[in-house]
């Protein structure tokens, strides 16, 4: 276990999960910014729009989280949801952030910039979504930090001891699960793993059909494999958000599968879009990278 404070500055306290969610947004705006280059957009209203997508996406992966914990029976530290100790919802430091609503927070951020700016909304779509699994695999770790997504006990080699203080009910009688021998599964390193995954999908299917793509595809591709993961984990938690007797998460997850792909088949069905719109523009931006003198700016006046 590790203390989740690294660094303690007086009065000021500075977090794992902090530097952990820090790095994981430098990482995937590095990524996101050789993406928007190779798709001949200027990287640098990329991170402008990154201010706007992190604010969006913290504000709805807190709000995903705050409605699903808004009243708990307890663990066994004694948190009872937020609906009785609302001062703990700014509290972002301590965990809580759920990736369904950092991406739809995200997602509106970039269309409300797109839209003002006149962009291309679906490019720009397709741009922060590659980098996207990539700070989620970083930013999974701080659940490692703070003793959260875990799943039931295990005893697989790379289970993962859980202190009592941070069990939920069906696993916090002690005498049942001993805290030093009792380990959980590392729900938050299945999913770190399987962004990698994606990740590694997505770049090849980005370059592979690049032709072929619509502006947007990759964000229905992104919506599709996450559906997946998020859907398959969700089968090893408890106390979940339940609608109808059926985690949320899972309800978000299939649903995402299903709509996004059946939008997918339906735009390419139809033709609703330019197949590998953004590569001319890419091609002639290279041409005058290579040829200074031969771009507009270069000639005379």
């Amino acid at each position: 276990m590790i203390d989740p404070i690294a660094l303690q500055l007086g009065p000021i306290s500075i977090h794992w999960y902090g530097i952990i969610m820090a790095t994981a947004i430098l990482a995937a705006a590095w990524l996101g910014t050789a993406e928007a280059r190779r798709r001949g957009e200027n990287a640098e209203i990329g991170w402008s729009m990154l201010l706007w997508a992190i604010a969006g996406g913290v504000i709805g992966a807190r709000l995903y989280h705050v409605i699903h914990q808004w009243d708990l029976s307890g663990i066994a530290g004694g948190f009872q949801g937020y609906s009785k100790e609302p001062w703990l919802i700014p509290q972002v430091w301590n965990g809580g952030l759920g990736i369904p609503g950092a991406v739809a927070g995200g997602a509106v951020a970039i269309y409300a910039f797109t839209r003002l700016r006149s962009l291309p909304t679906g490019r720009w779509f397709d741009i922060f979504v590659m980098a996207l699994p990539l700070g989620q695999a970083i930013g999974r770790l701080g659940n490692f930090v703070n003793q959260e997504l875990y799943g039931p006990p295990t005893d697989l080699p790379w289970g993962i001891p859980i202190s009592a203080a941070h069990r939920v009910p069906d696993w916090a009688n002690l005498n049942l699960y001993p805290e030093a021998t009792t380990r959980f599964h590392p729900l938050f390193a299945y999913e770190a793993i399987a962004s990698l995954l994606t990740l590694a999908a997505m770049i090849w299917i980005s370059r592979r059909f690049a032709a072929r793509l619509y502006d947007g595809d990759m964000l229905l591709i992104y919506i599709m494999f996450y559906g997946v993961v998020r859907s398959s984990l969700e089968t090893f938690r408890v106390e979940n958000w339940l609608i109808a007797g059926v985690p949320t998460a899972t309800w978000l997850g299939l649903g995402g599968l299903v709509l996004a792909g059946g939008f997918l088949y339906l735009r390419h069905a139809r033709g609703w879009g330019t197949p590998g719109a953004w590569i001319p523009q890419a091609e002639a931006q290279k041409r005058a990278a290579q040829n200074p003198e031969s771009s507009p700016e270069a000639q005379p006046g």
